[in-house]
Parts: structure tokens; sequence; C-alpha cells
């Protein structure tokens, strides 16, 4: 892992036990998903490169508007499937046809991969990316090492 690799794992794991509040993104007192990257996105490069308008706990699946998808495709790298590396940005479809609405980061790659998020209920954890949480992923990010 390079240090970039392990400075963004390791704040990702200092969110663990957030509980999960929609909208939210500080450590320790609440967060979601995006709110998430974008805590270790302020603590690994500094400012976040837009604002995040308010947002609907469907996002936009009603228009089919892949928005978080359009985001991701702005600020981070696109990385290969079978690339992914410690530190990456899996972005999820949580039912097929629906829009991409859950991100993760990578925590381990391997025999046991896992990836921390926070989920509904939950709060941040670090998960196993299992086949049911890999099946849903349709895009890999790699968080850049400066603005792009």
């Amino acid at each position: 892992m390079t240090p970039h690799q392990k400075r963004i794992v390791a704040e990702a794991r200092r969110w663990i036990g957030t509980p999960y509040v929609h909208q939210a993104s500080v450590q320790g007192a609440g967060t979601d998903c995006l709110g998430l990257l974008r805590g270790v996105w302020r603590a690994v490069l500094g400012q976040e490169p837009e604002r995040v308008p308010a947002y609907t706990a469907d996002w936009a699946e009603p228009g089919r508007d892949e928005v978080l998808l359009r985001a991701a495709l702005r600020w981070l790298r696109p990385v290969m499937a079978g690339h992914e590396a410690p530190g990456d940005v899996l972005l999820f479809r949580m039912r097929q046809g629906s829009v991409a609405k859950h991100i993760g980061i990578v925590g381990m790659t391997g025999p046991d991969p896992s990836f921390i998020h926070a989920y509904t209920g939950h709060g941040v954890i670090e998960s196993p990316l299992s086949e049911p949480w890999a099946r849903r992923v349709i895009a890999r990010f790699e968080i850049p090492q400066g603005v792009l």
C-alpha cells in the first residue's frame, strides 16, 4: 500500500462507530455513506471540491438520475474491475436497474476483502466484501493525491 492509500484507509477506519445520519458528515456525530467519503476527502486532501446540494435518500431513483456516478466521474479516477486497492472508492447499485446510491472505501483486498461504509441502521462499519455486496459494485475509483 502506498502512503496515500494507508492514509485514506486509516482515516476511514477512524470513522467506524459514527452513527448513520442522512446528509451528515461529522466524524463521531453522524454521517451517511457520501458524508464518510467527504470526511475522508477533507482529512486527506483538504477542502471538498464542490458543494454538495441537499439530496434525498432515494438518490433521484424515480427520475433515474445518476447524480452520484456523475460526481464520482468528476472528482475521482476510474479503476478497472479486479484492480482495486485499499483506499479505493466503490460505487454500488442496491437493486438491479436502480441508480447508484451507496459508497464504500476498500479496506482490504485479497482473500478477505473488506470495505468501510456508513450503512442505515448500523452507522460506519467495516464489512466483508462478500458476493452479495461485490455483485452490486458498478464502478471503482481512486481518490486522487491532489485536485484533478
